[in-house]
């Protein structure tokens, strides 16, 4: 709990997600993109239908990610699995309610695109909000906050 900073997913801070360095490719592009100056990760990535179910979906999306990033599972390249796709979907909607009728009945679900009734936001709109992003090595000059150090404060007299 203390070296992974379990606190910090408290928080809408994005650096919480740097809290991993296999999210510095997403984290950067991010940090670049127009998205940046409206929207943190939570804003697309959990849901907001209430605050329950916010904190419900960041605890088990993240004991998903620890576990996988503990046993060094993670993929070199990520993919957004199902119910993270269902909620970018839906935040998407959310935030972009205001367009034009036309588009917004170009909108799905995730079950109806599933069902071939349409396609989602991103299949248009690829390279949004993260460009690029296609393994952990495609941003590799990219800056990205340095993760904070872990180590007691009462051990460091020890270390040195």
């Amino acid at each position: 709990m203390y070296v992974g900073n379990a606190t910090s997913y408290l928080s809408d801070d994005p650096r919480a997600c740097m809290n991993c360095h296999v999210m510095a490719p997403q984290y950067a592009t991010w940090e670049r993109s127009s998205h940046a100056r409206v929207a943190v990760c939570n804003d697309c990535h959990v849901p907001h239908n209430n605050v329950f179910n916010k904190f419900l979906f960041k605890a088990m999306d993240g004991t998903r990610h620890s576990y996988m990033f503990t046993f060094r599972l993670e993929p070199q390249v990520i993919h957004i699995h199902d119910a993270g796709t269902a909620v970018v979907q839906q935040n998407c909607i959310r935030c972009h309610s205001h367009l034009s009728q036309n588009v917004k009945e170009q909108l799905v679900t995730l079950d109806l695109r599933n069902h071939g009734e349409g396609k989602l936001c991103w299949e248009c709109h690829r390279e949004t909000p993260h460009g690029r992003v296609n393994s952990l090595s495609s941003v590799p000059y990219a800056r990205v906050p340095i993760p904070s150090d872990v180590t007691p404060t009462w051990m460091e007299k020890y270390l040195e």
